[in-house]
């Protein structure tokens, strides 16, 4: 369907030219992934799209790197070049040819490998590029950059770009090697929905390990499924209750994710009560965040049947209620999406959180859920401890909640983690970490949280790992 195509062509050159840094700048390079796997019908109109595509912007302006597997069977040893020779041909056969061919291997490839990929695939030796099994993914960027991808790419796509590889890389070369030397751990107790599949917190794995590099540890995450906390599991099956309460008892920090439906919300009540109880640092997200302003009203005002109407609609006390956007009553359109402006109240000058942004005026994060805390019963919250330290521009959605006198017991509205990044870690969380460390009192005597990742990275086992300044994309404006 012609339409279709010209569609997602129009979608690319919009989302090409947004700009992503502060400067609003037009970005130099769009990446975009095309997933799925060649031939498969779902992804054939971005195939046919992209083929079209190549030629309305010309050959200097587009560049097709195809990713694919090289397996090397046990019984072997050998490795086999049948699927990606298959996967070209394929490709080739649809109008696209790879200008670079990007090979994932359990080992490095031999010579003898990257020649016969080359010879079948219609690419030079060159760019032929193998990814192979690393003892983590952060040694992947030094991988493919000692290769000359990037001067590849410079003269390929003709970017302007003067820069000394080996000074960009020493950070990420850095953090590599550091990341395999890390002996000492963080154990924190990931409390969720939905444990047992692993991928459903990716987000959030990734920004606690990447707080903890910062701290010069490995994350250690406990998962523990929520409704294996509530009382009811107790007579249901005392084997997994005695266990989740054991798992939790011997971690350092506390995380509550988000998540929609009732399942579990009693036990992550129990998980916030916990940690506000026995000063453990907490941090919830979302979720997490009303589920510790449930708790907070129930115990510590006396509301004991405060809860969320998104669970208990005809409760008395609706604490968290329901502040659509857009569509109010209709469940479709109703979720407030994407990146918002959070802004710190101004008389919350010694906030822990606020100085973990560097004393920001403003934030921007973003958002995925559906109720907020009533502005209603803010006040009163205050009043017992419970503070306000951030809102939307409106001052009637609350953000950012910090319970005083508390090590660390720290919840956002909006989710922190997708904007984690492993040279720049989400502050939250790195606020978690520190906290469960020890080190959280030790950024009050730097000016900002760079000035303190710094003072971490040096001073840590004597490993300096990496600058906290650097790897800002001032090299390159792009859309990743």
């Amino acid at each position: 369907v012609p339409h279709i195509t010209d569609a997602i062509q129009q979608w690319i050159e919009r989302v090409a030219k947004n700009p992503v840094s502060e400067a609003k700048k037009t970005p130099d390079v769009c990446i975009i992934e095309l997933g799925g796997t060649i031939g498969d019908i779902e992804g054939m109109p971005f195939v046919e799209a992209f083929r079209q595509f190549q030629f309305k912007v010309g050959q200097q302006s587009f560049c097709n790197i195809h990713v694919t597997l090289v397996p090397q069977p046990n019984s072997t040893g050998e490795q086999k070049t049948k699927p990606t020779q298959n996967s070209v041909r394929q490709l080739r056969g649809l109008g696209l040819s790879p200008d670079i061919v990007m090979c994932r291997s359990q080992q490095p490839l031999g010579e003898s490998v990257k020649h016969k990929i080359s010879n079948f695939c219609h690419v030079p030796p060159e760019q032929v590029i193998c990814v192979h099994d690393c003892s983590s993914i952060y040694h992947v960027p030094t991988l493919i950059t000692d290769q000359n991808l990037v001067k590849y790419l410079c003269n390929r796509l003709q970017l302007s770009i003067s820069v000394n590889m080996d000074e960009v890389m020493l950070d990420w070369r850095n953090l590599a090697l550091s990341y395999d030397k890390f002996d000492d751990q963080v154990t924190i107790a990931l409390v969720g929905k939905y444990t047992v599949l692993k991928d459903s917190y990716i987000s959030v794995f990734k920004a606690l390990k990447h707080a903890a590099f910062a701290c010069g540890r490995q994350a250690n995450i406990h998962c523990i499924e929520a409704d294996h906390l509530e009382h009811e599991m107790k007579a249901e099956d005392p084997v997994k209750y005695h266990k989740a309460w054991e798992l939790l008892c011997q971690c350092s920090g506390v995380l509550v994710p988000g998540g929609f439906g009732k399942r579990g919300i009693e036990g992550k009540v129990l998980a916030a009560e916990w940690a506000r109880v026995n000063r453990k640092p907490y941090l919830g997200v979302c979720l997490g965040l009303q589920v510790a302003v449930i708790e907070f009203a129930r115990n510590v005002i006396g509301w004991k049947d405060a809860h969320s109407t998104e669970f208990e609609p005809s409760t008395t006390n609706p604490v968290i209620i329901d502040m659509p956007e857009h569509n109010p009553g209709d469940l479709g359109g109703t979720m407030r999406l994407g990146s918002r402006t959070t802004i710190f109240k101004t008389d919350c000058e010694s906030s822990l959180i606020r100085k973990l942004y560097d004393s920001k005026e403003k934030v921007c994060e973003r958002h995925r859920h559906r109720y907020e805390v009533n502005p209603n019963v803010v006040s009163q919250l205050e009043e017992k401890g419970m503070m306000f330290v951030g809102h939307d521009d409106e001052k009637q959605r609350m953000e950012i909640m910090e319970l005083r006198d508390h090590p660390y017991y720290v919840g956002t509205q909006f989710h922190p983690e997708y904007l984690t990044r492993p040279l720049r870690p989400s502050p939250p969380y790195l606020g978690l970490i520190l906290a469960a460390c020890g080190k959280l009192s030790m950024q009050k005597y730097h000016r900002s949280s760079v000035d303190f990742l710094q003072h971490n990275y040096n001073s840590s086992k004597g490993i300096q790992y990496y600058n906290a300044n650097s790897m800002n994309g001032n090299h390159v404006n792009g859309i990743f």
